[in-house]
């Protein structure tokens, strides 16, 4: 760090340091924007708003991303990459290790990646987990086709392992269930700590990752695996 006679005698090198350790103007508009659209969702919120907080100029925004929508499909699209190959190196770790395919062991493959997502803040953390399950409420279309398009595998491989795993069920029984299965997982880990209202407690959280993992996993489980 330098004192203030450098400081004073060298402005110019001071300044380079500054812009080093400045975020990327794309980095920088793409972490206002992720928060913004986790605030407020993506109409309520405006490109104005998003170069105000970013402290850049609309023609930026234009410049890195093209378009509002195309800026929102970037923010998804940064997390959502590493976070579906973790899930399916889990997926993948679980169908090689030659163990029988339970609900439960499938629901702790896409479980752990959330775990480990929610607290890391250099992946997003609770953040991203939170847009992620706003987005499945919003009907963002450009958003749901990319998504479609692009990791279909993933869709593909759960369903399969599922199918497997739960023999007893019929294929559109089995999409119900996966349905109402991960929307609660996404909901539970977005930080809205609707709990506070029925538990008026300072100690318990729905904000506390494991102890929502400790909760969820029997709740989802016993859902998946209920009769008919």
């Amino acid at each position: 760090m330098m004192d203030k006679a450098t400081q004073l005698l060298n402005p110019m090198k001071v300044q380079d340091d500054m812009e080093v350790n400045k975020p990327d103007t794309a980095t920088r508009i793409l972490d206002v924007a992720e928060r913004l659209f986790v605030e407020h969702g993506f109409e309520a919120t405006s490109l104005r708003m998003i170069t105000q907080q970013a402290e850049v100029n609309l023609a930026a925004v234009n410049y890195h991303f093209g378009s509002k929508d195309a800026l929102f499909e970037s923010v998804f699209m940064r997390r959502i990459g590493p976070f579906v190959a973790a899930c399916l190196a889990e997926l993948d770790a679980l169908e090689q290790s030659g163990q029988a395919l339970t609900a439960e062991a499938l629901v702790l493959t896409f479980i752990k990646p959330c775990l480990m997502l929610s607290k890391d803040p250099t992946k997003g953390g609770a953040l991203f987990v939170r847009l992620m399950s706003r987005t499945l409420v919003e009907n963002h279309r450009l958003l749901r086709e990319a998504l479609n398009q692009q990791y279909s595998v993933f869709v593909q491989r759960y369903s399969s392992a599922f199918q497997a795993a739960l023999p007893q069920f019929e294929t559109e029984d089995i999409a119900w269930r996966m349905h109402f299965a991960f929307g609660v997982m996404f909901n539970a880990f977005a930080g809205n700590d609707v709990l506070k209202i029925f538990v008026r407690s300072q100690v318990v959280s729905a904000r506390d990752p494991d102890m929502v993992v400790k909760h969820l996993v029997p709740f989802v489980v016993a859902g998946l695996t209920a009769p008919v």
